[in-house]
């Protein structure tokens, strides 16, 4: 046994698969078995592996300059131009930005921001931040308490209260619905209870209200069309901050720039990234607020004698420059134009298990989605604990694909922005003769009601 710690493992269950080596979107373990890498890495590896360009933007930035740190005013013209790019791309006016290592760090660098921003302005009673059932936004202390997945909550003893974490409803129709509910009372239905907390809460209490615009780790969630038009007007009407969680959707993932742009969220106050935006390359997040949240902080901070928050990594310039010339590829190659039109046709092929005995619901948008697996097709009944779900993950594995199993039996995909539609028909299939197999284990455990 080595002495490794393996996060978001399961301790009884380590080493399953040890890879050793990728090129473009395929990677291979260290028994030379090739996989086609449907999961982007862990929903991160955008331009894939082994990109030649970026190891030598990497390369030559650190014969340059390795490090530089950026406390107490020194700077960079990396850090610099890269902020500066952001600005120009991101769906938000006028953006500042701070820089971290993940997106977990990049949330909880957004908590203290709200906590800073309000007491700046004479209103330190807006604190509680409000975030939603089968939510994820991160795994350290405070990132972890806005999540809202029970595997990172459970035993930990996180200060949820403490941080003034408030839980409203997941805006998934498929298992939220009661009864004959349509998608539009369903979205009335969440969006009311919603209100009602805010008011019973206190609006003035409320600092923001967090989002990812499609989740991840949590199933894969699109809400309803109306769902984040209704949502925007409850918060513009108490004040409360919007804040979108791009780690996953940023960058091209569902069919646009930004997660924001496909979901019709207008303008967010607040936005997170990491992910793809190196193409996970080098570990960098940014945390983006606008410049009058940011201004409105300056005479604090000059009084505190500084701004008491930041990294030792914060616009590592050997990261920083990795994720600018991983966004100039971006816009000079046209891989986010390219990547709706594969994820299209992916979003297409995936809609072909609708009627697979297994899977109750497709889901998805772009080069993101989801087969959730279910014990009964016809009243949507789920598989208890999440034994199923990686039966079938393995299965795919077995077939030379990689997936990932959220929300117990979700299979979820989210593949390379540079595939291409042959690389996602090897995908389909592979994942067709996994499920296939993974019925007749069902027919066989008697799992099936």
């Amino acid at each position: 046994m080595n002495h490794l710690i393996y996060p978001t493992t399961n301790f009884k269950a380590i080493e399953q698969i040890s890879i050793e080596r990728g090129e473009g979107c395929y990677v291979w373990d260290d028994n030379g078995n090739k996989y086609l890498e449907g999961m982007a890495g862990l929903w991160c590896t955008a331009l894939g592996y082994g990109n030649q360009e970026v190891i030598d933007c990497a390369t030559e930035q650190m014969k340059k300059l390795t490090f530089t740190h950026m406390f107490g005013g020194k700077t960079h013209p990396v850090a610099i131009e890269l902020a500066d790019t952001l600005a120009e791309m991101i769906p938000m006016q006028d953006a500042m930005l701070s820089f971290g290592n993940s997106g977990s760090d990049a949330n909880d660098t957004h908590i203290k921001l709200l906590r800073y921003y309000h007491e700046a302005i004479g209103k330190p009673e807006r604190r509680k931040i409000i975030a939603r059932e089968r939510s994820y936004h991160g795994v350290t202390v405070a990132s972890a308490a806005l999540t809202g997945l029970p595997v990172t909550q459970n035993h930990f003893d996180l200060p949820v209260d403490a941080l003034g974490i408030l839980r409203t409803d997941h805006p998934h129709y498929y298992r939220g619905k009661q009864g004959d509910e349509t998608e539009a009372e369903f979205v009335e239905r969440i969006v009311g209870n919603l209100e009602k907390m805010i008011v019973a809460e206190g609006a003035e209490t409320i600092a923001a209200f967090i989002a990812e615009p499609i989740t991840g780790a949590s199933g894969v969630i699109v809400p309803p069309p109306s769902y984040y038009e209704k949502v925007q007007a409850v918060l513009n009407k108490h004040n409360i901050l919007f804040w979108a969680d791009e780690v996953i959707t940023g960058f091209g993932r569902t069919g646009n720039d930004f997660g924001c742009t496909t979901m019709g969220i207008e303008s967010p106050d607040m936005m997170t990234f990491a992910k793809q935006l190196s193409s996970a390359y080098m570990p960098i997040s940014a945390s983006a607020i606008r410049r009058d949240i940011y201004e409105a902080m300056i005479d604090q901070s000059a009084a505190a004698g500084a701004f008491g928050h930041g990294y030792t990594y914060s616009g590592h310039p050997v990261a920083c420059a990795v994720a600018l010339k991983v966004l100039q590829i971006y816009q000079r190659d046209g891989i986010f134009e390219k990547a709706a039109v594969t994820g299209e046709y992916l979003q297409k092929r995936l809609a072909e298990f609708s009627d697979h005995p297994l899977v109750g619901e497709v889901r998805g948008s772009g080069l993101i989605g989801a087969l959730e697996l279910v014990a009964n097709k016809e009243s949507g009944q789920a598989f208890a604990g999440g034994a199923v779900g990686a039966y079938a993950q393995k299965a795919v594995q077995d077939n030379g694909v990689l997936l990932r199993t959220v929300a117990g039996s979700s299979l979820a995909f989210c593949p390379p922005l540079i595939i291409s539609e042959a690389q996602i028909d090897e995908i389909i299939d592979a994942t067709s003769r996994a499920l296939d197999q993974t019925l007749e284990h069902c027919k066989k455990e008697q799992l099936l009601v």
